[in-house]
């Protein structure tokens, strides 16, 4: 667990919302993804959240927060939201949106309001591990945050992640 708090947007965001959430540092792998971090810290995998940068065919930004050992059906997500196409952003696309790093990105303290969608099966989860703000930083907090500050919709979009190939 980190010793002081470093002064990310995401970290400010939490406290301005009155969060009650852990540090959690680790050596960051490029491309390491929730494999590495839930590896490094011990913790399941199933348990850490990815906030991932979507936009639609009209280039509206919006964020999925999901498992990390699953991933986003983009059709089933662009059914639920009623739009014809739903695409992962660029990542310097994302880190215009966001105002972080990919690898870094949290979904509190977004530099840009958009919609955010979180994984319902996501709110049942005891204790979350999300990303807090920089590449090798997790904050450990209660799911209902999700909802309660970042008004997180619940929606039924994971699907498993491919293990072959």
């Amino acid at each position: 667990m980190a010793t002081s708090v470093p002064a990310t947007q995401a970290i400010r965001a939490l406290r301005a919302g009155g969060v009650a959430f852990e540090l959690h540092s680790f050596a960051y792998v490029e491309r390491g993804g929730t494999a590495a971090s839930s590896a490094a810290l011990g913790v399941p995998e199933h348990s850490v959240v990815k906030t991932l940068i979507f936009e639609t065919g009209r280039g509206e930004p919006l964020c999925v927060l999901m498992h990390g050992d699953r991933r986003v059906s983009t059709k089933e997500l662009a059914r639920l939201l009623g739009e014809k196409l739903i695409r992962p952003c660029e990542p310097s696309v994302a880190e215009r949106h966001t105002g972080y790093q990919v690898g870094g990105t949290s979904a509190f303290g977004m530099r840009r309001a958009m919609p955010i969608y979180v994984e319902r099966t996501i709110l049942d989860l005891p204790t979350l591990w999300m990303n807090g703000g920089r590449r090798g930083l997790l904050v450990s907090l209660q799911p209902d945050a999700l909802v309660r500050v970042l008004g997180a919709k619940p929606v039924d979009v994971s699907q498993a992640t491919d293990t072959g190939s």
